[in-house]
């Protein structure tokens, strides 16, 4: 790894280096903190957890060829180099920072309260029609995650695509300070993570700390549609470049045409130039991750051509508007997280989905005092979605299922307070058929859901 050497870790972590002098100047091949990916060269970060202390796995580790070990403790004479610091957290921090800084490669950094995800995949699905691209993968957006996708960037690679997910205030500028990004895209501002943040106008507050670090050359890209968005004048000295729907942004979308679960076609302006594409992932929203693909696709020299071949080539991922297919089911499944945006974007594509169509959904976590409130407005929501069946799992979701009742008497809705409860009744809603839309917060095991009707569509 370019420029990792003991000794310079040891300088940026502020770590005490105890070993032979003469490997000082040694380069790591790798960084991890899970024992189980050690390979030989590897530097290996002790990390102390809630359930789990790294430190245990030091001798396994250097069995299996680690070069060295980062330790919060002091590990006395050993037969290989270590690197004691006051904090393996923040020293990982630290080395990602200095290791990005020295490979000079353009960041782009998404953020936001919905979608961020998505509108990762589809960049990075834009960005590889020209470039080596290395993005995010799974959960790794936050301040372990972060680092880890830094230190998988190698020479190869032209761009990295990272994705910064926070619930407090000051994540995001301890983040943005290791990513320093040339790019910083952000989708919305929602009642997300209410419990730490407050309202969406703390929201807006956390979310553009991404701007203290973004470099002054950099590019500002902003969801022209939302109200909090739409009123920022400049970053760094430079106006924003804006997508929406409404014609008036920089980039933008009309000729909007649902195709059921198979995506949607619609036809994207910027500047004087249009194309039409299908995405092939259902939704509105995903519409909007599409421009801003496009406006980070413009930014770095793409043509239409190449940024609509990207859209195109968008592949879904597990949790995510992921199609389960069997003779007669089809699950939509969304239960990697939600919260009230994500929830009205889901069901707006279950709405336009022919046949029977059955809601699955759990409790949406860290919406603060107005939890309830919420939930009662996704239940409404999800009853004047014409469904066949809407279930409500979980301590929160008895409100949806209140909500939903009254707003349609006639619509059949079942309550069930534990996911145990879910579970035995699966059978008989596969036997059922039609569509099944899956939905709910992390917490909530809903994977569980999804897990069942992939084991059982081929029997």
């Amino acid at each position: 790894m370019k420029g990792l050497t003991l000794g310079n870790i040891a300088r940026v972590c502020q770590g005490t280096y105890h070993g032979d002098p003469r490997q000082i100047g040694c380069e790591v091949d790798s960084i991890v903190t899970d024992s189980r990916q050690v390979q030989a060269g590897a530097m290996f970060v002790a990390i102390p957890g809630q359930r789990v202390d790294g430190h245990s796995f030091i001798e396994d580790v250097v069995k299996k060829g680690a070069m060295t070990v980062l330790s919060e403790r002091d590990l006395g004479l050993r037969s290989y180099p270590y690197i004691q610091v006051t904090s393996s957290l923040q020293a990982v921090k630290d080395i990602a920072e200095f290791y990005l800084e020295g490979l000079d490669i353009p960041v782009v950094g998404i953020t936001g309260s919905v979608g961020k995800t998505s509108t990762k995949e589809v960049i990075s699905a834009v960005l590889a029609q020209k470039y080596c691209v290395l993005k995010t993968e799974g959960n790794f957006n936050n301040e372990l995650g972060l680092p880890l996708t830094v230190f998988r960037l190698r020479p190869e690679h032209q761009i990295a695509v990272l994705e910064m997910g926070i619930s407090q205030f000051g994540e995001m500028s301890r983040l943005a300070k290791i990513a320093k990004p040339d790019t910083c895209v952000i989708t919305n501002i929602g009642p997300c993570h209410l419990e730490f943040l407050g309202s969406r106008d703390g929201v807006f507050k956390a979310k553009t700390e991404i701007f203290q670090y973004m470099r002054p050359q950099g590019y500002a890209i902003l969801n022209g549609d939302d109200d909090r968005l739409a009123a920022v004048g400049d970053v760094n000295g430079k106006r924003p470049l804006f997508f929406g729907m409404d014609g008036q942004s920089d980039v933008w979308a009309d000729e909007i045409q649902p195709c059921g679960l198979s995506g949607t076609r619609c036809r994207i302006h910027m500047g004087g130039e249009s194309f039409g594409v299908e995405i092939p992932i259902p939704g509105r929203h995903m519409v909007y991750n599409a421009l801003a693909a496009t406006a980070v696709g413009k930014c770095y020299g793409l043509s239409k051509e190449e940024i609509c071949q990207g859209i195109e080539s968008l592949e879904a991922i597990g949790g995510r508007l992921r199609m389960v297919r069997s003779d007669s089911l089809t699950v939509i499944d969304d239960c990697y997280n939600a919260n009230p945006i994500s929830m009205k974007a889901s069901l707006e594509v279950l709405k336009n989905v022919p046949g029977r169509r059955i809601a699955v959904l759990g409790d949406m976590g860290e919406l603060g005092s107005d939890e309830v409130r919420l939930h009662q407005e996704i239940g409404t929501y999800a009853a004047a979605c014409g469904l066949d069946l809407c279930i409500c799992v979980g301590e929160l979701s008895r409100h949806m299922a209140e909500a939903a009742r009254q707003e349609d008497p006639g619509l059949e809705v079942v309550y069930l307070e534990k996911l145990e409860s879910l579970m035995d009744i699966l059978p008989d809603l596969k036997r059922q058929g039609g569509t099944v839309l899956v939905k709910a917060s992390h917490f909530m095991g809903f994977e569980k859901v999804i897990a069942f009707f992939e084991n059982t569509r081929q029997r």
